[in-house]
């Protein structure tokens, strides 16, 4: 029995998950273990997830793409695209009353949204910035996304931003802006433009923002902890990621399967994506020392890790040059610098068992 098999069937019998599927190797190499649910079908191999902040990842190769085709560029305003940022008021301090802002010194550009610099995205302590977040639905969260992507920017933009450009790091929010921005940009809708650029060249025939009709049987059920077991929190075959999609959801995450995501890897890493240059920009730490500050995301998040573009890295330690990045609910995959791609799928909310089992995923033999 291989170390990741050992590691995944005891996290199962213990309960950290209902079943799970995992590879790991230059090859894909699927290992599936226990069931949909609790006294749920077994799960196989082939059964589509809700990938959500995986998703990152993938919306960072297609703008990286349209980069490489002169399409945008890495430093241009984003206001083009999206003239609701052109002149957004910029809080004095993240946690500060909303009303104490100052103008903006510097446009939003590309790479501002790639880094997660924009001055969005996740506030992680009590401010009045995150109660207008929850109180506007823009609040990041488990569930599906409750605005369409027009009012979801609309309201966004309404509220102040916590920091100015450039000088400090909040998760999530800039990616829903990329996603929209690679449908005004890129020459078709975004579910279009992501099949163009990433999609269709990886062999990703299973990705997409939701799944069809002739596919819904495949979409798993998601699981919420609870000191009574295992609550669903979303429908087998049914709920928001059945297609069709509710309303425009191009700032919103992606389904996908375990063959999907393992063949974007293999084609990021052999060149069919995107350059080896912009891929070395993207595994490759652009956050300054300066603003990894504690209070930006979760505890110890900075002391070994870095930002990317769409993915963590690991800076330091025995796995210094590993890139990866996970999904809240429970998927997660990194890749080694020798070209080592280890994937773990399941459909359990991230809490401190999920996170365990991540962090000694982490520590898995190569096989």
């Amino acid at each position: 029995m291989s170390s990741l098999h050992a590691l995944l069937s005891r996290h199962v019998a213990q309960g950290t998950m209902p079943g799970v599927v995992a590879s790991y190797g230059t090859d894909l190499d699927p290992l599936v273990l226990g069931a949909t649910g609790p006294d749920g079908p077994a799960l196989t191999a082939d059964a589509i997830f809700r990938i959500q902040s995986m998703t990152k990842a993938i919306t960072a190769v297609a703008t990286l793409r349209l980069v490489q085709e002169g399409v945008l560029d890495l430093d241009e305003p984003v206001a083009s695209w999206l003239p609701q940022l052109a002149a957004p008021r910029v809080l004095r301090a993240p946690d500060a009353p909303l009303e104490d802002t100052e103008p903006l010194r510097r446009p939003i550009t590309v790479r501002h949204l790639l880094t997660c610099t924009s001055g969005v995205g996740m506030m992680t302590t009590d401010s009045p910035l995150k109660r207008a977040m929850i109180s506007a639905q823009v609040e990041a969260g488990a569930e599906p996304v409750a605005l369409d992507a027009g009012a979801w920017l609309d309201a966004l933009a309404s509220l102040p931003l916590a920091f100015q450009p450039g000088e400090g790091w909040r998760y999530h929010h800039s990616f829903g802006l990329l996603g929209i921005l690679l449908g005004r940009a890129g020459g078709g809708s975004t579910a279009q433009v992501l099949r163009r650029t990433v999609l269709s060249p990886a062999g990703m025939v299973d990705t997409g923002f939701s799944v069809p009709p002739e596919q819904v049987h495949r979409l798993l059920p998601a699981w919420r902890r609870t000191p009574a077991g295992f609550e669903q929190t979303e429908p087998a075959a049914a709920g928001f990621s059945a297609a069709p999609a509710p309303f425009d959801v191009s700032h919103s995450e992606l389904v996908s399967t375990l063959a999907d995501v393992h063949a974007f890897l293999r084609a990021l890493l052999d060149g069919r994506l995107i350059d080896p240059d912009l891929l070395a920009e993207m595994r490759r730490d652009q956050i300054d020392a300066g603003i990894k500050r504690e209070d930006s995301f979760f505890p110890g998040f900075w002391e070994s890790g870095g930002w990317g573009f769409g993915v963590g890295v690991t800076t330091a330690g025995p796995h210094r040059g590993r890139f990866g990045w996970s999904g809240g609910l429970g998927t997660d995959f990194f890749v080694d610098p020798d070209g080592t791609c280890c994937l773990l799928m399941m459909q359990v909310e991230m809490d401190e068992p999920v996170f365990g089992l991540l962090g000694e995923l982490q520590e898995v033999d190569a096989p």
